[in-house]
């Protein structure tokens, strides 16, 4: 049965604001997307009255996710806040569960993150991130899990960069997620990771014009409404840059601890510094940075060229005082293996460049259990 737009708003007549009104004429819904049984819409709110549009945004969902033909449904509270307004603070965090007997370093007392209910079953969050797009964070995100899955860990893996999601890419994914009878979504199983993106939901070339309140919303649901079984650790390739977006997700997330990937050269760096700077702030640990594309050597010859700089980012992590986790250099089969959907770590496990991705994986996991990484 196809769904309609009209179908979306009569199911959304049904539930009252706070003040009594149908939603729709509220006037605070966004426009409402439908594509192939798939309904994406908004509900724009003022920060200060969020709490209370909390219930109206769940009974929403459920009203849209009961219409016949609906197949999955991304309701989002969006909060607008006026300037130098902070967000209110989140639940009172009660503790992280241990899904393996390697428990993973609790967040620091006093920081954003212990205040953050966990997720079930998930005992550790980490980000990957850049302060810029086009250092290779995505494929760096992908291969660091596969890395921390040969070290016999259960990893999931949660593309959170909503404008442009490059899992379907790396892992060749085609195929859409399923639902329980809860209508919660169930990530796919790959290469022995569970794997999240909103990229499974819509079409590859579909604009994602989204509002950053928005974008939070979806990247806390996908977080939150997928079921995602029991995992040691959840990757999340956080979107690139250090604006709102990416700030409220590290204020909003339970993350214990955060990768930063940047290439070598200066340009590259300064927007790294932001990017770590941004974590600190919020008192999510670093758990160390990564330098990738650190140098290119001939397959033909051998001989090795230093194309963006070398050295740069291990320069900055001493100068800094976080941990320098390795270095991963500009290869051919990086890059094929990636653009074929089957990631190195997979495809090449036995390779020179899988045993790299995993002494990162090693040192972070270290990191995580809070003994000092090995060199």
């Amino acid at each position: 049965m196809s769904v309609t737009v009209e179908a979306v708003r009569d199911a959304l007549a049904k539930v009252r604001s706070p003040k009594g009104a149908p939603l729709p004429d509220a006037g605070v819904l966004s426009e409402i997307v439908v594509n192939d049984g798939k309904v994406f819409l908004s509900i724009n709110v003022e920060a200060a009255d969020a709490k209370a549009w909390e219930s109206v945004r769940e009974q929403a969902d459920a009203a849209v996710k009961a219409i016949p033909g609906v197949s999955s449904a991304m309701i989002a509270l969006t909060a607008e806040r006026k300037g130098g307004v902070e967000p209110a603070p989140s639940p009172r965090r009660q503790g992280v569960p241990s899904a393996a007997s390697h428990r993973p370093a609790q967040a620091p007392h006093g920081s954003p993150m212990a205040k953050q209910a966990p997720i079930p079953g998930i005992a550790a969050i980490i980000a990957v991130a850049s302060g810029k797009g086009g250092v290779g964070k995505s494929t760096t995100a992908l291969n660091l899990a596969l890395g921390l899955r040969d070290l016999g860990l259960r990893v999931g893996v949660l593309d959170a960069d909503i404008y442009g999601p490059s899992m379907p890419k790396l892992t060749g994914i085609r195929e859409k997620p399923e639902l329980t009878d809860a209508k919660r979504m169930i990530p796919i199983s790959r290469f022995g990771l569970a794997i999240m993106s909103i990229g499974f939901l819509v079409e590859e070339e579909t604009p994602m014009i989204w509002r950053g309140p928005m974008v939070m919303s979806a990247i806390t649901q996908m977080l939150r409404e997928v079921e995602w079984g029991t995992l040691d650790v959840l990757v999340v390739d956080m979107p690139p840059g250090t604006g709102d977006a990416q700030l409220t997700l590290a204020q909003q997330v339970p993350l214990q601890g955060a990768v930063i990937v940047s290439t070598p050269q200066d340009l590259a760096l300064i927007d790294a510094r932001r990017g770590l700077a941004m974590f600190t702030r919020v008192n999510v640990p670093v758990l160390g940075i990564v330098e990738n594309m650190s140098y290119f050597q001939c397959p033909h010859c051998g001989t090795r060229s230093d194309i963006f700089g070398h050295g740069g980012a291990r320069h900055e992590a001493e100068r800094l005082g976080v941990p320098f986790l390795g270095e991963i250099p500009l290869h051919m089969d990086i890059r094929a293996t990636s653009d074929s959907g089957t990631p190195l770590v997979e495809s090449v496990p036995d390779g020179a460049h899988a045993a790299i991705y995993r002494a990162i994986g090693g040192r972070i996991r270290e990191r995580l259990q809070g003994t000092p990484p090995t060199s």
